[in-house]
């Protein structure tokens, strides 16, 4: 998700701020979902398989977003 970002900066963010954390998992657990649905391990409807690829999505720009205004 974080690509070309150091993995130390991202777990001391997760470690740090409980908002980022908890989106960071919420992302991580829809993708498995997602990728899940897609391999046809999990069965699911199409409609709702948008919305989680939507919602993971929106939380990966939120989680950029918190990542970029962190005081560096």
């Amino acid at each position: 998700m974080f690509e070309g970002q150091p993995q130390l900066e991202i777990d001391a963010l997760i470690k740090s701020d409980p908002e980022f954390k908890q989106l960071y998992q919420r992302h991580q657990l829809l993708d498995k979902k997602v990728m899940d649905a897609e391999l046809g391990v999990l069965p699911i409807d199409d409609n709702t398989l948008h919305q989680m690829k939507r919602e993971k999505l929106a939380a990966k720009d939120r989680l950029v977003r918190m990542y970029d205004a962190r005081p560096h």
